[in-house]
């Protein structure tokens, strides 16, 4: 019995072999797109225990088919190195030992070339399997799909990794140019209602969901309103002038004793030079744009917001229920930009894009949540304790990964993710 026998697949599942090929393709190419322009020691950099050098991202996301497919579906698969399955695992202890989290950037052998020759490996036998016909070919194509969904997410992690890496060299490098695009407008606020009253969250079961996302269920939401746009740099700006980074009665008490101890007193990456603000983006140095969204602020900076806007954040029940009513478009990893941009139109609404959105919901199970077996069930499962839900996706998400439903999380003292907010209210 395999480890995968008894993972219940989606109603979906099969999809469609050649969409299935097709789309393995494409989010295999895009993350070698990504590193167009990067020298080796830019793609072994790692900043910080939560971070992961680029080279590794690539690896590791080639492991993730290697282990999960190639090795339980290929009978005479043949690895180009058995000890990449240690040096490659991120989380999967049912997969075996792994190498130090905190330690990837010292693996400097097997080097940039050995990995992308391994990804190369990997996608040669990935593509001879998907063409075949076999008894376990829905298996196949289901987890061919998540893991490009995996790599997608591996994408995201490889921009804003990146950026916090480059950020700590003196010459604050560029990674892309900025794209010069429309003048935009001061953004105008105003507030979408809802009424409230026993609402259905969560995936529907059609076409493809992490597991976190189901299984879908009714909760009771009492009279709210969301702000329709995200909060932008000249609001933070405004927070800060106003002393709120020194004003304890508006933070959380984990968040007073974070704020102090890291010396908080902006958005991560700001600095003030001749009394104007900056930032360093993927784009290099640039003056804060004020009608962008802030971006690189943890929970507890968003909650103190909040608070010291007499609002409130808003639960990913109510983001969900009003997401569900917008079509998903917006500021996203295909754009280019690689940081959050104002809007064009000032009346439009920022529903989508540009920022991860904290919600003050604890990252949980919905009602009746089971993990898969087997070591796939780590996915998310494993993760349900002390993080917080984001909505929406960010300029560095792809938007093939958005839907209403989808839930991301982090601990709430992150900032390196492009983490920003929208204000909630009660009616």
């Amino acid at each position: 019995m395999t480890k995968f026998e008894e993972l219940k697949l989606p109603d979906t599942a099969p999809v469609e072999r050649t969409k299935t090929t097709a789309f393995f393709k494409q989010i295999r190419a895009r993350s070698l797109t990504l590193t167009e322009g990067l020298t080796p020691e830019d793609m072994v950099l790692q900043s910080m225990e939560d971070a992961s050098p680029v080279k590794w991202h690539l690896a590791h996301t080639s492991w993730f088919f290697e282990q999960f497919i190639l090795r339980e579906h290929v009978a005479d698969y043949v690895s180009p190195d058995d000890r990449f399955a240690f040096l490659f695992n991120s989380y999967y202890v049912k997969m075996g030992p792994r190498h130090t989290r905190s330690q990837r950037g010292m693996i400097s052998q097997p080097d940039v070339d050995a990995v992308l020759v391994y990804r190369a490996h990997v996608d040669a036998a990935m593509l001879a399997l998907l063409g075949k016909n076999g008894a376990d070919a829905a298996l196949v194509e289901y987890l061919t799909t998540l893991g490009c969904h995996h790599e997608m997410q591996h994408q995201e992690l490889l921009i804003t990794d990146l950026l916090h890496a480059l950020s700590h060299n003196p010459l604050l490098p560029v990674y892309r140019e900025p794209i010069p695009g429309p003048k935009p407008s001061v953004p105008v606020t105003k507030w979408i209602g809802h009424p409230g009253g026993l609402m259905e969250i969560g995936h529907d079961g059609v076409a493809f969901a992490y597991d976190c996302e189901a299984p879908r269920h009714k909760t009771y939401l009492y009279p709210f309103r969301l702000a329709s746009r995200l909060v932008t740099n000249r609001d933070w700006i405004s927070f800060m002038a106003a002393g709120g980074y020194s004003a304890p009665e508006y933070w959380l008490s984990d968040g007073w004793a974070t704020c102090a101890r890291e010396g908080w007193d902006a958005p991560l990456y700001w600095w003030q030079q001749d009394e104007h603000w900056w930032s360093y983006s993927l784009q290099g140095p640039q003056p804060v744009d004020l009608d962008a969204p802030v971006v690189h602020v943890s929970y507890y900076e968003a909650d103190a917001f909040a608070r010291w806007s007499g609002k409130r954040l808003p639960t990913e029940a109510e983001w969900e229920v009003v997401a569900q009513d917008y079509p998903v478009k917006g500021n996203f990893l295909e754009n280019g930009a690689f940081r959050p941009t104002a809007p064009d139109c000032p009346e439009d609404t920022q529903m989508w894009g540009d920022v991860w959105e904290w919600t003050q919901s604890p990252f949980t199970p919905y009602p009746g949540f089971k993990a898969p077996e087997g070591a796939v069930g780590e996915y998310n499962g494993k993760f349900m304790c002390n993080q917080f839900v984001l909505r929406g996706g960010s300029c560095a998400t792809p938007i093939a990964q958005m839907r209403p439903s989808y839930r991301t999380f982090f601990y709430p003292h992150h900032r390196w993710q492009m983490l920003g907010l929208r204000l909630a209210d009660d009616l």
